[in-house]
């Protein structure tokens, strides 16, 4: 796991250990994803042997758990929450209030009727 900790933190949000976290995952999983396509192909190929598809289904369970789509989490941008966030705006519910009464969320606007 340290192995893939990063040295310098590019977030613009509050941290704690989870917002850390997922943001290595982000870019571990960004950074691995082609070679995860690649034995996906291969594994899902029939006309190659079956020894060659059994490999690469080796190689891609002895991937990092990192590596895996599944492990990413939809976190809010501002305060790192990682339930109740909406997946358009990448904010909590509360933080979406909060700007859409400032104003800062284009198209976003108090509903009256």
């Amino acid at each position: 796991m340290s192995m893939f900790r990063s040295k310098k933190l590019d977030i613009g949000s509050f941290l704690n250990i989870h917002v850390i976290r997922d943001h290595t995952k982000r870019k571990v999983y960004a950074q691995f994803e082609p070679e995860r396509q690649a034995l996906r192909h291969i594994i899902r190929n029939t006309t190659l042997p079956a020894r060659t598809r059994a490999e690469a289904q080796l190689q891609l369970t002895q991937m990092h758990c990192y590596t895996r789509p599944t492990q990413i989490r939809g976190r809010c941008l501002m305060g790192g929450k990682g339930r109740g966030i909406f997946r358009d705006f990448k904010l909590s519910r509360y933080n979406f209030r909060m700007q859409a009464l400032e104003g800062n969320l284009p198209g976003v606007r108090k509903a009256s009727w």
